[in-house]
């Protein structure tokens, strides 16, 4: 059984400006001469954390971390009433990824992504495949429409009654829960927008494990942060990703000659794994594991298992592609 490695302090940080008034914090860690990876954090709008520079070997890796437009250390912040998400889409944050790799004097990187980041890793492996020498995916999610709809509007319920309770009671009755959330977000009043924005991301918490994690709910009651997640989450999924839908696995072909490893629990509740499945049918030549025991955060023990397992034998290759 595989572990994290141990704890490690970044060597260097940065706000890095990429235009439309926004800026996203940067951080270095681990070998600066060692093999370039950058991980996308999951949300959209969840941010990085310290613990997700564990996930590689600090002495082969030089690992670039960055929190995403308007959450996390990156400014402006989400949870501002006033704050104008327009400029927050999937193609902004593609662009943002090249702005950081051109930056920072890197040709080309392995891109580590799961949750929202396995599909914000596709979008930019799929438009820069030059720039990719291998994929490390995780809980996959596309923003199909499909996707969407079994986890924010009801089916889901069926397995967390529950926890769907209270996502449900936040919301009037009938239509749309997305297009509804999307109203009680954008209300200025922290008195509405505070309680839909943990209402919403207490829903997600709750479902992302087999059994309930408190630091998962503590995180979840915070505004600050589950405001911010919210608004983001919200205005991607009202807007399907910026994607044709079923884009991202109509386009893999693109990336044949990637070497690219798919961890997948089989138990995931917020990103089935149906869609992990259909991925690996259209890139046939990527490792697929399917994890039996597990639902979908990175540190459950199987998912962690096949995850550093899959980036320390990438560790040592110059160039992923064959």
């Amino acid at each position: 059984m595989r572990d994290l490695y141990p704890e490690l302090a970044p060597r260097v940080t940065g706000m890095l400006d990429v235009g439309d008034g926004q800026s996203i914090y940067w951080e270095e860690s681990g070998n600066p001469g060692g093999k370039p990876v950058v991980f996308l954090h999951g949300g959209p709008g969840a941010g990085t954390s310290p613990r997700h520079r564990r996930l590689f070997d600090p002495e082969r890796y030089r690992i670039v971390l960055f929190d995403q437009r308007m959450c996390g250390r990156s400014r402006p912040h989400a949870s501002d009433p006033h704050a104008d998400l327009s400029a927050n889409t999937t193609w902004h944050l593609v662009a943002d990824i090249e702005r950081l790799r051109t930056m920072l004097g890197v040709e080309r990187w392995q891109v580590f992504g799961g949750s929202w980041g396995s599909g914000l890793a596709l979008a930019y492996a799929e438009t820069h495949p030059e720039r990719v020498t291998e994929l490390v995916l995780r809980g996959i999610f596309t923003l199909r429409k499909s996707e969407l709809d079994w986890f924010y509007e009801g089916p889901a319920a069926n397995l967390l009654p529950d926890a769907w309770e209270h996502y449900a009671a936040a919301v009037p009755a009938g239509g749309s829960y997305i297009e509804a959330y999307a109203k009680l977000l954008a209300d200025p009043d922290p008195a509405v927008h505070q309680p839909a924005a943990i209402a919403w991301t207490t829903w997600e918490n709750r479902a992302i494990t087999l059994t309930p994690r408190q630091d998962l709910l503590d995180k979840a009651a915070d505004p600050h942060y589950a405001t911010a997640f919210a608004r983001i989450e919200n205005h991607f999924f009202r807007h399907g990703g910026w994607f044709t839908d079923g884009q991202l696995i109509a386009d893999a072909p693109r990336l044949a000659g990637i070497p690219t490893v798919i961890v997948q629990g089989r138990h995931d509740l917020c990103t089935p794994a149906v869609t992990a499945w259909d991925l690996h049918r259209a890139l046939p030549a990527a490792e697929f594991h399917l994890i039996e025991d597990a639902g979908h955060v990175f540190d459950e023990p199987g998912i962690l298992d096949a995850l550093i397992t899959a980036t320390d034998r990438f560790a040592g290759a110059a160039d992923g592609r064959h």
